[in-house]
């Protein structure tokens, strides 16, 4: 069993920095992936952004220049740096882990969700 533990969100008014952390605790082999997601009210799930264990990252195009991801080698904890925040980016953001078991099953992991709210 994985658990994934957001933390960092909160309220901030529109132009400010929130830092979002992630934890992974469990049966992991390997981690191959992890991700940030978000959900705004009445609105799918989004990609916000993404770091591989290579090092490469992604970014949905709304966020390029303003977030950044990071980790350490182990690609645990993860960590998202969002910066001029824009009311917009109101949601509830998601962590996300692929990667490997201890038992060498896939895995595809997610956290309870952590709330940003951005007031204007």
């Amino acid at each position: 069993q994985v658990e994934l533990v957001e933390s960092g969100g909160g309220l901030v008014q529109a132009g400010g920095s929130l830092n979002l952390s992630c934890a992974a605790s469990g049966s992991i082999f390997r981690i191959v992936a992890m991700a940030w997601y978000r959900q705004a009210p009445g609105k799918e799930r989004e990609l916000v952004a993404s770091v591989n264990a290579g090092g490469g990252t992604n970014f949905a195009d709304s966020v390029k220049g303003r977030f950044a991801i990071s980790r350490n080698n182990a690609l645990n904890p993860v960590y998202l740096q969002m910066n001029s925040l824009k009311p917009e980016d109101t949601a509830v953001y998601y962590c996300n882990l692929r990667g490997y078991s201890d038992y060498r099953n896939t895995l595809d992991a997610w956290g309870q969700g952590t709330l940003v709210t951005v007031s204007s």
